[in-house]
């Protein structure tokens, strides 16, 4: 079984709190890691549709089976479990409890805000990070394969092709929790529309625009955009406040937490395909930025990356904000480095009067370099080099 990083804090957070929920996008390992690290606990799975029909029908009847309190998973298919769990949670005044597990965060949220606030703490968990394959022996030599094949856990245990799994992933678990989510008729140009957004990953959301190459309209994609992003499938970079006296872009940048499945929905065939498509820089920024992305929210943090862009077009990738440092890290996919890497970074620091030595390059190439203007280093030490 391959270690997860976010199991030392979800065990942090089941020592102090009655109830944690481990949310995150389906298939992204929280049954494995709740399982594992709960194996004492009951499981119970509330897909089941008859589990699920008897916690609706009788949910103080139900939670009265686990006294000690039980692993349920998928707990958004039974909302009406949240106002009892209040009750059961307070009479017994035990930490560590519950254990919830969802996949969709505005059902799972809404309640939680509603009937669990001050009582459940959260964890998200989204698919391997690159430092927890290499932890088990598991690695490519290009970080093209990362990009064709994502990180989801499913494609690491079992012998299935990329291509296979994320058909099968848009079928069975993205048209599903559409209708569940939103009343979903025209399943056509939804496809639609998630191929167009594979193919903006990286750049600036255009609402309008998006929704007329799908022939919606800019409230549906605004809906469906909202859908994609709270079931972890998609993730909004915004951009820093911060202008330095400059005008700003205010449009979010597009990102997929996993680039394996922007890969499939951008019809890229296999990595062959992938090393000379229009699209691996845009691919290569999206796996670094939800590689830092995971880092914070395995240690239980809230997310801290941001882009800045002013309206002439001078860019950073990301910003990491700690507070009173922000950290530029431009992200390059190419394998030599060259001076045009540093042009952004040397005009932030100019302009923020910031200490070079802050200033981060990601790149495709193997070598680690110190230099004056940044520290340069590879994308396989994104893990370990990166700041949290």
């Amino acid at each position: 079984m391959i270690q997860r990083h976010a199991e030392k804090k979800l065990k942090e957070l089941a020592k102090g709190f009655p109830a944690v929920a481990v949310i995150g996008p389906r298939q992204s390992g929280k049954t494995t890691l709740v399982k594992k690290v709960f194996s004492k606990k009951p499981y119970v799975l509330l897909e089941d549709p008859e589990v699920r029909l008897f916690a609706e029908k009788d949910a103080r009847g139900f939670l009265a089976q686990f006294p000690n309190g039980a692993v349920l998973d998928e707990v958004q298919r039974v909302p009406e479990l949240f106002s009892y769990l209040q009750g059961v949670i307070d009479a017994a005044n035990k930490p560590g409890m519950f254990i919830l597990t969802g996949s969709q965060n505005f059902l799972l949220m809404e309640k939680v805000t509603q009937s669990l606030a001050g009582r459940i703490a959260l964890v998200k968990l989204l698919c391997f990070t690159l430092d927890e394959l290499k932890a088990s022996k598991i690695s490519f030599e290009t970080y093209e394969e990362y990009l064709f094949r994502g990180m989801y856990p499913r494609l690491y245990d079992m012998s299935i092709t990329p291509q296979d799994f994320y058909a099968g992933y848009v079928q069975t678990y993205l048209e599903r929790d559409l209708r569940l989510l939103q009343n979903v008729q025209n399943l056509s140009a939804f496809h639609t529309f998630l191929k167009m957004c594979a193919n903006r990953i990286g750049q600036l959301i255009n609402l309008s625009a998006l929704a007329n190459d799908c022939g919606i309209t800019h409230n549906t994609a605004k809906a469906w955009l909202s859908v994609l992003e709270t079931s972890f499938i998609v993730f909004l970079l915004r951009p820093h406040h911060k202008n330095f006296n400059k005008r700003l872009v205010k449009m979010p940048k597009l990102y997929f937490t996993d680039t394996g499945l922007a890969a499939h929905l951008a019809d890229i065939q296999d990595v062959r395909h992938l090393e000379h498509h229009s699209l691996k820089g845009a691919l290569f920024e999206s796996f670094v930025i939800s590689e830092l992305l995971k880092k914070r929210l395995n240690q239980g943090k809230e997310n801290n990356l941001y882009f800045w862009r002013d309206k002439v077009g001078n860019e950073i990738d990301c910003l990491i904000d700690r507070g009173q440092t922000l950290i530029p890290v431009e992200i390059k996919s190419g394998r030599t480095v060259i001076e045009d890497y540093f042009k952004n970074i040397l005009y932030w620091n100019k302009l923020s009067g910031q200490d070079p030595s802050d200033s981060l390059i990601v790149y495709g190439g193997d070598t680690e370099q110190r230099r004056t203007t940044g520290y340069v280093f590879p994308w396989k030490n994104i893990g370990t080099s990166a700041p949290g």
